[in-house]
């Protein structure tokens, strides 16, 4: 898998040497010698990946990150600090200023090329989810601007067979308010991830009785698990074991001795990604529900009865199909002397009625304005008569609230038309079913009628 990585250092030699090393192994690389040309080129050329040196003069690379996880058009795009300072304070500096990995020159290119294609991945998939949420946006269905969220509350399993090692983690978490399980081995760490919805695992790699390899490829390859985000604990002679776990989908990673704060740092970033993806998530699921729905009486919509009403009829269904057209009479009236609103409630409450009398399986749709439609597979032309007449006694004997102290009530008119073919397209259906509700409405109104 290919990817364009930025690669930030004012010294020329080693942009080049980097750049050679990444060309190499087919990746596309550009370059940039300060912080201020590297943020306009992350806007600009939107990078998979970022390599930021951290010594350059005027804005340095903790600087620059920040400003680069701040903007809505780069907070998205993964940050690896490459530098010669090692010291722990300078790896948590780089790490709250959102940076996604720190790595100490000199930089040992396997663990870099890991890195590389461990983000690379991630930063595709979020690419995937914000080109969705683009999409929500553009239909005016997303939810306000994200800010970063706590992680106070946040569930955590930690997977390790070391009593004293997996406390001292648990007690980093808890420092975050995130609420830590733990596991002793795989069986107990694939039970628990199962059955609890955990929004991080960190993993023991220096596991003695299992192999922590293969819990990891569990755990990506479990429908429950293949998003959490992994965090490994590994010991600094077992950088073969970190580089598999890359390659199975891990995230992110901390060496023994394992510094509390960098830790904390680490796992707080790892949720507020994973809650970011979750609520881009979110977003494209309400607007796929506001597609498909009636925002005002939650029934289905007319676009989706139409897919659905044809996809019945394609799939040869093995008994006959109804489709009900039901409209609610004088329905003018009510808003007249009651008011919009007062008519918004009853159509709400028209809406519950008719769905408290119908099976789980049959289709309900507001089909615009007080109109009313309803989709019943499997049925018989005597069962769809039947249930016309009951839904329309059920809304006549119905009592309405319109306003504190006032009511009404209402009745329907209902047409009804029926196949046993599956050669029938649903505009005829709809139309045949429109047709016949006219008649129930010229012949008096509150009546069932068939189609011809």
């Amino acid at each position: 898998m290919t990817a364009r990585i930025l690669v930030v250092d004012d010294v020329p030699a080693n942009t080049r040497l980097m750049e050679a090393r990444l060309t190499a192994d087919y990746y596309q690389t550009r370059s940039a010698q300060d912080g201020l040309s590297a943020i306009s080129l992350a806007k600009s050329w939107q990078p998979d990946l970022i390599l930021l040196d951290i010594m350059m003069p005027g804005m340095d690379g903790y600087e620059c990150c920040k400003r680069l996880k701040e903007d809505p058009a780069t907070l998205h795009i993964p940050v690896v600090m490459v530098t010669a300072l090692s010291e722990p304070d300078e790896r948590l500096r780089g790490l709250e200023a959102g940076a996604d990995d720190f790595l100490t020159k000199p930089v040992d290119f396997h663990t870099l090329m890991a890195r590389v294609r461990s983000l690379a991945r991630l930063k595709r998939l979020l690419d995937e989810w914000r080109a969705r949420g683009e999409t929500v946006r553009a239909l005016g269905l997303a939810t306000e601007r994200m800010v970063p969220p706590s992680v106070a509350g946040a569930r955590a399993l930690v997977v390790d067979d070391w009593d004293v090692s997996a406390r001292e983690l648990q007690e980093a978490l808890a420092k975050e308010k995130i609420v830590a399980g733990w596991a002793r081995d795989d069986a107990e760490a694939l039970q628990l991830s199962s059955a609890v919805p955990f929004d991080l695992i960190v993993l023991s790699l220096s596991m003695t009785l299992d192999d922590p390899l293969w819990l990891a490829s569990q755990l990506r390859a479990a429908d429950a698990t293949q998003n959490v985000p992994m965090l490994m604990i590994a010991d600094p002679e077992h950088l073969d074991r970190l580089l598999r776990g890359f390659d199975l989908g891990a995230n992110d990673w901390v060496l023994r001795p394992v510094d509390a704060n960098e830790f904390r740092v680490r796992a707080r970033n790892q949720i507020r990604r994973k809650f970011y993806q979750d609520r881009l998530r979110a977003d494209l699921g309400h607007a796929l529900s506001m597609a498909l729905t009636d925002p005002l009486t939650g029934l289905y919509n007319q676009r989706y009865l139409m897919r659905h009403l044809r996809g019945l009829l394609a799939n040869n269904q093995p008994a006959g199909l109804a489709v009900l057209m039901i409209d609610v009479d004088h329905f003018k009236q009510v808003n007249d002397e009651f008011g919009h609103e007062a008519g918004d409630r009853a159509l709400c409450a028209i809406a519950d009625t008719l769905r408290a009398h119908t099976r789980v399986f049959d289709s309900l749709a507001r089909y615009g304005g007080e109109e009313f439609a309803a989709i019943l597979p499997g049925t018989t032309a005597d069962e769809a008569r039947a249930v016309g007449e009951r839904l329309r006694e059920a809304v006549a004997e119905s009592v309405i609230v319109t306003m504190p102290g006032r009511s009404c009530r209402l009745t329907v008119s209902v047409g009804i038309a029926y196949t046993a073919r599956d050669d029938v397209s649903p505009e005829i259906l709809l139309r045949d079913a429109d047709r016949a509700l006219y008649d129930a409405k010229r012949e008096g109104r509150n009546q069932v009628r068939m189609a011809a």
